[in-house]
Order: structure tokens, then C-alpha cells, then sequence
């Protein structure tokens, strides 16, 4: 395997996907984040990395983040948004969550690489179609060489950037340097 052509090949492959990415959709889903104060984060697996280094970025910006499952993690309810990435939308203890926090009034955002899914479906008051190949998935997106769902989970932590620059750039009074001033100073 030629490493060059591998490189190329997977950049070919994110430029499809970030043509193909709706453009109201995602502003939707900007502005969603922007709107909520206290947000709620769930994911599992490579796309749960990509999902927890949003979470971080949120709280850099002076968002109240939450994890799921973290023994700190307090209740969910009426105002709060919680976001769930579900890259094929059939992951059933994700799905089990974004009931629970839709029956507790939480507004149910769900990521993913197939809107076909159950979560999308069933419990999403609003759905960002990533449309990138995805484990398992079915819907129509940008296929890729890669093994598994890659494709998916790197566009994801991309996509992720790309949402808090915008939001970054869009908020008054917010910038990166005073992120920085809420990074971790005990490493």
C-alpha cells in the first residue's frame, strides 16, 4: 500500500463528505448548542472519542458539560440538550438514554451517519445527518476505502472543530484565549 495514495485517497474521501454535509442542517445544529447552557453528552466507542473532545471544547467555551455515566453527572431536564452521537442510530443503550432524557424534558439531539436509525427516529426532537460511511449503517452517504466506520468518526471530530470555531466566532465576548483560561491546569 502506497502511503501517499492512502493520505490522498482518505482527504478525497472528507472533501466528499463535507460537500455533502446539509448546510441549514448543520446551522440548525449550531445553533441549538448555542442556545443551551447545560449540555449533556453520550457516545460509545471512536465516535464517543470524537464526542467527548466536543464535550471538552463545549466547557472551554463556559458551557455546563455533562458525560453520561460520569459518577458526577447530575439529573437532566426541561432547557437542557443533550447530544448523542449514533453513528449507524441502532445503539441500544444510546437509545435507552435519549428516551429517559426525553421523558425528563431534555431536548434530544442526535448525531448521525444514518437517520434511518431507531434514535432518529423515535426519540430525536432534532437529527445532524453526518453523511459519511458508517459501521453497519444503511443510508446513502459518501462510501469509503477505510475499514469499519473511519470515515464516519474522523469527519465526526472534524465536523465537531469546525462547530465551535463557528460558535466561537459567532459569540461576543468569547474567544480562544479565554477558552485556554478554562483548560485543565493540573496536568
Amino acid at each position: 500500500m502506497e502511503i501517499e495514495k492512502t493520505f490522498q485517497n482518505i482527504l478525497i474521501e472528507h472533501q466528499k463528505v463535507y460537500q455533502e454535509i446539509d448546510q441549514k442542517s448543520l446551522r440548525k445544529f449550531i445553533e441549538t448548542i448555542k442556545s443551551h447552557n447545560r449540555i449533556f453528552l453520550i457516545g460509545v466507542g471512536r465516535e464517543g472519542l470524537a464526542t467527548r473532545a466536543l464535550a471538552m471544547r463545549l466547557m472551554h467555551m463556559g458551557k455546563e458539560v455533562h458525560w453520561i455515566w460520569d459518577d458526577t453527572t447530575p439529573g437532566i431536564g426541561p432547557g437542557d440538550l443533550l447530544i448523542a452521537t449514533l453513528g449507524d442510530g441502532q445503539i441500544g443503550h444510546i437509545h435507552y438514554i435519549c428516551r429517559r432524557a426525553k421523558e425528563a424534558g431534555a431536548f434530544i439531539y442526535v448525531v448521525t451517519g444514518s437517520p434511518s436509525g431507531r434514535a432518529a427516529r423515535e426519540v430525536a426532537d432534532a437529527v445532524f445527518f453526518l453523511p459519511a460511511a458508517v459501521y453497519r449503517g444503511t443510508d446513502d452517504v459518501v462510501l469509503s476505502a477505510q475499514p469499519m466506520g473511519n470515515l464516519f468518526e474522523q469527519a465526526l471530530f472534524i465536523t465537531f472543530d469546525v462547530v465551535v470555531m463557528v460558535i466561537v466566532e459567532e459569540t461576543e465576548n468569547l474567544t480562544f484565549e479565554k477558552m485556554a483560561g478554562r483548560h485543565r491546569n493540573i496536568e
